[in-house]
């Protein structure tokens, strides 16, 4: 089971498709795993292709293997417009540390309808005796001492 942390950091989007018929779509995403979420600034006036480069961090502490995108368009004076969504699995960024830039589909009713750009990096948790407690017990005694006097 890993534990850790994930930084996602959110690049840009592209080819996404809005609802917006007199003005360029004003395009945020909600990132979330498990209970955790955050969300982007909203590009405002960045249309199909917004940029972001912001970074996200999330607590690893159990065996679930999936961060999900959702894209959203901010409207002033309705409800926000659901673009689409990604679903990045995390299995080999858990094996390998990071992934580089890399493109994910967005997804709406089943169709595709633009790309995400993330990069993704996972730090473990270091275990007991990384975090010094071997150094500190050694040093104040205890059984480790006393077992070399005899």
């Amino acid at each position: 089971m890993p534990r850790g942390t994930l930084e996602v950091v959110l690049i840009s989007a592209k080819g996404l498709d809005g609802n917006d018929f007199l003005a360029n779509i004003d395009p945020y995403v909600i990132l979330s795993y498990r209970s955790q979420e955050h969300k982007s600034t909203v590009a405002e006036g960045a249309g199909s292709n917004p940029q972001w480069n912001e970074s996200f961090l999330f607590t690893i502490s159990d065996s679930s293997c999936e961060l999900n995108l959702k894209l959203m368009d901010k409207d002033n004076f309705s409800q926000d417009d659901f673009l689409g969504e990604a679903t990045i699995p995390l299995d080999a960024v858990f094996d390998e540390g990071s992934h580089p830039e890399t493109s994910y589909n967005i997804v709406k009713d089943q169709e595709y309808c633009g790309e995400v750009k993330v990069a993704l990096t996972f730090t473990a948790e270091r275990g007991g005796a990384d975090r010094g407690y071997g150094a500190q017990e050694e040093s104040y005694g205890g059984w480790n001492e006393s077992a070399r006097d005899f």
